[in-house]
C-alpha cells in the first residue's frame, strides 16, 4: 500500500524562473520523479510582477493542484528566507486522499449562512466526511473571526490551520492561489479528506505573571473589576511585585491570557488563549483586550520575550514528540508571525531549526504571516506573534 509522501524547497534567488527552477527541481528529486497530488507555493512581494503567472510556471512542471500565497517572508526545505526574495514550494504525494480547494468571500459567507447542506455542496464535502482544512485569508477583505466561527460551528471536529496573506500593504495587493486561479480577495482553502490527519500546534511563546483571577465585572471586552478590584491596582501591584526585567516587559510586552481548560486545579502554558491588551480607560478604568470576556471568567496576566517564546516552543514540540512516537507526520506546514523570526530572536531559522531538532527531516514548508490560524483545546482562533504549526500524518490503521 502507497504511502503518503512530502518534499519542501525554498529559493531566494531575485529572478523567478530561477526560483521555480530551483524549487522545482528539489522537488522532483526528493519524489523521485512521481507526480504530488498537491502542491504548496508561497512567495515574496519581490516576485509581485509574476503573482499571475507563477501556476502557469509550477503546474505543467510537477502537476497536481496547486494553492499559496503570498509572504512577507517565505519557508521552505527547513529554512526561513526573510527580507530578501523568497520562493517556497511544498508537494506531497496523497493516496487515498481528495483535495478539494476552495474560494471564499465575505459575500459568500453571508449567503451559505450556517446551513451545512449550503457548505457541503460549496466545499465539496461534509461534516461526517471528517474533513482537514488549510485556510490561507487575505487580511484586508476577508472577516476571519467569522470564517473560523462558522467553520467550527459546522465542521467542529475538523481542525483547522493556515495563516493570513502578507507582504501588500493595499488591499488588493496579497494573492491567493487556488486551483490554479489567482485571487485578491477573500479566503483560499484546501479541505482534505480521506488517509490523512493534520495536527495543529499553537506556539504562543508567553509566560504567566502573578496569579489566576476571576473577572467579577465586565462588559464586551473590556474588563472593570478583577477579583472584585480596578484592574490598574492589580497593575500597580503586580508591577511592584516584578522584577527590573519584568517591569520592562510590561511596557510593551504584557498580554492577558484567558483560560480555556476552566476544570484544572492548575494551569500550564497551552491552557490559555493570549490576547492583546489595547490599554485601560481614563474615565472608568476598564481594562481593554482583544477578546470578549464574560462573569467569573479566570484570566492571568502574561509576559512574552525570547526566553519564553523559545522555551515554550521546544515545551511544545517535545510533548507532541512524545505523544506521537511511532506515528511521525510526513510532511509541515508552519505558519509563523512576521512579528518573529530573525527580528525577534536575533538570528534566522529559530523555529524551523527548533522543529528539526525535535522532528528531524520532516519536510517543513510554509510563511510569516499577518495572523496565524490554529486550536486552542479544540476552538480555532486567529493569532499574533505565535508560530502555528500544522503536522500531517497518516492515519492510524488497525
Amino acid at each position: 500500500m502507497t504511502n503518503a509522501r512530502w518534499a519542501s524547497s525554498v529559493s531566494d534567488a531575485a529572478d523567478i524562473g530561477d526560483a521555480v527552477a530551483q524549487t522545482v527541481g528539489d522537488i522532483r528529486r526528493q519524489l523521485g520523479g512521481d507526480e504530488p497530488d498537491l502542491v504548496i507555493a508561497f512567495a515574496s512581494p519581490h516576485h509581485e510582477a509574476h503573482f499571475p503567472a507563477i501556476p502557469d510556471f509550477v503546474q505543467p512542471e510537477l502537476g497536481g493542484q496547486f494553492f499559496g500565497c503570498t509572504g512577507g517572508g517565505v519557508i521552505g526545505g527547513g529554512r526561513e528566507v526573510e527580507s530578501r526574495p523568497g520562493f517556497s514550494l511544498s508537494a506531497a504525494v496523497l493516496p487515498r486522499v481528495r483535495v478539494l480547494p476552495f474560494h471564499l468571500t465575505d459575500r459568500d459567507l453571508a449567503e451559505l449562512g450556517a446551513h451545512a447542506d449550503r457548505w457541503a455542496k460549496r466545499l465539496g464535502v461534509s461534516a461526517d466526511e471528517d474533513p482537514q482544512f488549510v485556510l490561507l485569508p487575505d487580511p484586508f477583505s476577508c472577516d476571519v473571526e467569522r470564517l473560523l466561527s462558522m467553520l467550527d460551528q459546522l465542521y467542529p471536529c475538523s481542525p483547522k490551520i493556515g495563516g493570513l496573506a502578507s507582504g501588500a500593504r493595499t488591499a488588493g495587493g496579497n494573492a491567493l492561489w487556488a486551483d490554479g486561479r489567482i485571487h485578491s480577495e477573500g479566503v483560499v482553502g484546501l479541505a482534505l479528506v480521506g488517509d490523512l490527519v493534520i495536527d495543529t500546534l499553537v506556539a504562543q511563546g508567553c509566560r504567566p505573571v502573578g496569579e489566576p483571577m476571576f473577572v467579577t465585572r465586565c462588559h464586551d471586552n473590556r474588563i472593570y473589576e478583577l477579583d472584585g478590584r480596578p484592574p490598574l491596582d492589580v497593575l500597580r501591584d503586580l508591577y511592584e511585585r516584578c522584577d527590573e526585567d519584568d517591569r520592562l516587559l510590561m511596557q510593551h510586552s504584557l498580554f492577558l491570557g484567558l483560560v480555556m481548560a476552566p476544570l484544572r486545579e492548575n494551569y500550564r502554558r497551552g491552557d490559555f488563549l493570549i490576547r492583546n491588551i489595547f490599554g485601560i480607560d481614563a474615565e472608568s478604568g476598564a481594562l481593554a483586550i482583544g477578546a470578549a470576556v464574560h462573569d467569573n471568567e479566570v484570566v492571568q496576566f502574561h509576559l512574552r520575550d525570547v526566553i519564553t517564546s523559545a522555551e515554550d516552543l521546544s515545551e511544545l514540540l517535545g510533548r507532541y514528540r512524545l505523544d506521537h512516537d511511532g506515528a511521525e507526520p510526513v510532511g509541515s506546514l508552519l505558519f509563523s508571525c512576521l512579528g518573529r523570526g530573525k527580528g525577534f530572536y536575533g538570528h534566522a531559522d529559530h523555529d524551523t531549526d527548533a522543529f528539526r531538532a525535535f522532528l528531524g527531516q520532516v519536510p517543513l514548508g510554509g510563511f510569516f504571516c499577518n495572523g496565524e490560524i490554529g486550536a486552542v483545546h479544540g476552538t480555532t482562533f486567529l493569532h499574533g506573534y505565535t508560530s502555528s504549526f500544522g503536522l500531517f500524518r497518516q492515519k492510524a490503521r488497525p
